[in-house]
């Protein structure tokens, strides 16, 4: 297998089986350097035991992968010198304050005392830190605690680091500090690799996007290439009165031959137009369910065609939703 030099990770035809379970059914991925790349799946997909097979904790059944060139069953050594690995949970010692934490971590990584101090105190100030630096990592907040969690990873700078479910748990503020915190460690040249359930977190941090279901890619691009393989508009409505919404969704699924799908807001109704259907094109799809609520006495107060979010990407892709707050994969290791 020839190594390309502008790809982190090289992976064509990863298979991981657990008795008769097939965790993982031959997974390929090109990663490029230098990016932020999620693994997007519902739970059970296969993006954990994905993840363990590149940073060298199982070995693959079959299939090969490479990490900045060196393969990941015959130069482990190689490989680990390159990589971080962050997982579900943190592991921080609570006792500890956040510097004494990663200064300790320094020191096992062969840090001088003056320079693991050193070390401490500029990943600290890289992740917002420092003001809660003498502070009992118990006492920390849970965003706190995922940011110390990933400064503990980079005490020596990878130059790949997998996050698994980074924001597992995390309210939307802390979620976000995370997030800042990624973005300013990819500008320093590192390759990130996540999984995620969050879709909004795969829409916003990563440069290319791979779809996980039952172990298989079943679909990569960017964002906006995902968007458009659905090869659909969406058309949104807002209805008067919520109370009309299961009629409304009766009258969408007959006019476009298609599953209407409700939305957050009671009122709220989505539902995927085809482009192959009808002769007016999207506007006459609109036309022609406007005057079917219309006859029906259902009254729309806001409507509008749009591309496909990310989520209606997924809906379409595997048949069901991410689980919002239930990020963790339950894989057999």
């Amino acid at each position: 297998m020839t190594s390309d030099p502008g790809l982190a990770i090289e992976a064509t035809g990863l298979v991981k089986t657990f008795g008769q379970v097939r965790a993982v059914d031959g997974v390929d991925l090109a990663v490029p350097a230098g990016t932020v790349y999620a693994v997007l799946g519902p739970n059970g997909a296969g993006k954990t035991t994905t993840i363990r097979m590149l940073a060298t904790l199982l070995r693959p059944d079959a299939g090969t992968a490479r990490v900045f060139g060196h393969d990941v069953v015959s130069e482990p050594g190689a490989v680990r010198a390159r990589i971080s690995l962050t997982g579900q949970y943190a592991s921080l010692d609570e006792d500890l304050t956040g510097r004494e934490n990663l200064v300790l971590l320094a020191r096992l990584r062969g840090y001088p005392r003056p320079a693991a101090a050193a070390r401490a105190g500029d990943l600290l100030a890289a992740f917002a830190l420092t003001d809660a630096a003498g502070r009992l990592v118990k006492s920390y907040s849970g965003g706190m605690r995922r940011r110390l969690d990933i400064a503990a990873s980079l005490i020596a700078t990878p130059g790949l680091l997998f996050l698994d479910e980074p924001t597992t748990g995390l309210d939307p503020g802390s979620r976000h500090q995370v997030w800042d915190a990624l973005r300013v460690l990819v500008t320093a040249g590192t390759t990130v690799l996540l999984t995620t359930q969050y879709l909004d977190e795969a829409d916003r941090l990563a440069d290319r996007i791979a779809v996980i279901d039952h172990g298989r890619v079943i679909a990569e691009g960017t964002s906006g290439e995902l968007k458009a393989s659905a090869g659909t508009s969406v058309l949104r409505l807002r209805l008067h009165d919520p109370a009309d919404r299961p009629r409304a969704a009766q009258i969408l699924a007959r006019t476009l031959q298609a599953p209407a799908r409700p939305g957050a807001d009671p009122a709220a109704l989505s539902a995927p137009v085809p482009a192959a259907t009808g002769t007016g094109g999207p506007g006459g799809e609109l036309s022609g369910v406007l005057a079917a609520l219309s006859g029906a006495g259902i009254a729309v107060t806001e409507f509008g065609l749009a591309q496909p979010q990310l989520e209606e990407v997924f809906l379409a892709l595997t048949g069901y939703t991410a689980a919002p707050g239930t990020a963790h994969e339950e894989d057999a290791a």
